[in-house]
């Protein structure tokens, strides 16, 4: 009974190992491999703040991809910057017709490679769609198409995570 309990109790807390350092300011380049337990799927979904995203990423056929060997930057949009959206928005893009636009607009949250929030720059950075994208850096905050980065440097076995306020929508 002892040994099913101390299982269960260890089964119910991995999924939130994975995500250990979330939001976390200490420079983690030399622990990368430690910290990076699972792929940038699994460490969305154990987060628990991007259920939209996930939804998204399923809905377009990128789970894969992004469970890939990467690596990937991903500028992350909170289940909150999904609901910011008009109303439908959401609903609409989920919809099997509009999966290209859906994917189009996914692959503009992702930029090639592993860029951690200290390497970042302002300019124009490619992403995975082809467009490129528009970074500012002032005052220590970091903005990515308008969108504000509030969450860094979530390492996962193929990428990074940050944490954006915004759904970013290309052109």
């Amino acid at each position: 009974m002892k040994k099913q309990l101390i299982t269960f109790t260890l089964a119910a807390l991995l999924p939130f190992a994975a995500f250990a350092g979330y939001g976390d300011k200490k420079d983690y380049s030399k622990d990368d491999k430690k910290m990076a337990k699972a792929d940038i799927v699994d460490t969305a979904v154990a987060a628990g703040d991007f259920n939209t995203l996930v939804a998204a990423v399923e809905a377009a056929g990128l789970v894969e991809t992004l469970k890939g060997e990467g690596p990937f930057t991903v500028f992350a949009p909170t289940d909150e910057a999904f609901a910011a959206l008009p109303a439908g928005t959401v609903d609409t893009l989920l919809l099997p017709e509009n999966r290209n636009q859906l994917i189009s607009i996914l692959t503009y949250h992702v930029v090639p490679g592993k860029v951690k929030s200290k390497d970042v720059e302002a300019g124009e950075v490619p992403t995975v769609n082809g467009q490129t994208a528009t970074v500012e850096v002032e005052d220590g905050s970091v903005m990515i198409e308008g969108a504000k980065v509030t969450k860094t440097d979530i390492y996962c076995s193929n990428g990074v995570i940050h944490v954006i306020d915004a759904v970013i929508l290309p052109e």
